[in-house]
């Protein structure tokens, strides 16, 4: 306690406190961490022991006793709880330093050299391992390949999903399927032309009969609209029947809007035949 600063001691004091009053809480925690600061690692082992009572596998727990075991110089009791504390938690850094001093210290150095590649693959540029590793006679691992490998593996992954799908070209095993999504709405446009063609029949017929056309010598416009029907290119191959009928019904609608315009109307036909 001498050694200990007046705020260490003034916060070992605070937690000693709290700890007696409820032995179960977490207070154990910092109040072993402020006896290491101090240096009373005794008193941290002996915290973190009765912490443990109520509270068996915690890790942070395990590692810190751990520690204390090593700086009071007992190496066997901080391996075995270093190393039941590594089982359940494999990547502890604390753990495997701890540990990784340990077997340098037995001459175990396969144990060493494995802690150290555990803090190094988490840390590439952790100086104590990589020195640690350089007095064991190993070559030290390579850092740039240690630290850039997730990210190139990210690089080539990236790329790849940036692509662009090209446009989905129909299979020949997706193409019925096609097939049978635009069949129906070509067969009801096909059903509904016969009666549209029939509709425009009977009001065509219904002109007829109200303004029957008078008989005359063909107008200027039908002789040309007849040259253009002998003239007319031949339709494409295997027209539809109601694409016959459509086009015949479009032409004989023409001839009669020219045939109403042509006609004379009434009142100079009157006054043509009282001249």
């Amino acid at each position: 306690m001498a050694s200990a600063s007046r705020a260490n001691a003034a916060e070992i004091d605070r937690l000693a406190i709290t700890l007696a009053k409820d032995p179960s809480s977490k207070a154990f925690i910092p109040l072993a961490e402020e006896y290491g600061k101090a240096g009373m690692w005794a008193e941290a082992a002996g915290v973190l022991e009765d912490g443990l009572k109520y509270y068996p596998g915690f890790i942070t727990a395990m590692v810190a006793l751990g520690r204390a075991y090593d700086q009071l110089g007992q190496p066997t009791k901080a391996k075995a709880i270093l190393e039941e504390a590594i089982k359940m938690s494999p990547e502890n850094l604390r753990a495997h330093r701890t540990l990784a001093k340990i077997y340098t210290a037995e001459g175990a150095t396969t144990q060493a050299l494995r802690s150290c590649d555990v803090i190094l693959a988490l840390n590439p540029l952790d100086q104590e391992s990589l020195s640690l590793r350089a007095s064991l006679g190993a070559a030290s691992p390579n850092v740039s390949e240690t630290s850039t490998a997730p990210a190139a593996k990210a690089s080539i992954v990236q790329p790849q999903a940036a692509v662009e799908a090209p446009p989905h070209t129909p299979t020949v095993a997706e193409q019925p399927a096609l097939a049978q999504e635009i069949e129906p709405a070509a067969f009801a446009v096909e059903l509904a032309l016969p009666d549209v063609v029939a509709d425009a029949t009977t009001t065509m017929a219904s002109a007829l009969e109200a303004d029957p056309p008078q008989a005359q010598a063909p107008s200027p416009v039908d002789a040309v609209m007849a040259a253009d029907l002998v003239i007319e290119p031949t339709p494409a191959p295997s027209p539809s029947r109601n694409q016959i009928a459509a086009r015949r019904l479009e032409q004989m609608l023409q001839s009669i809007d020219a045939r109403r315009r042509d006609r004379p109307a009434p009142e100079a036909t009157a006054a043509a035949s009282q001249s």
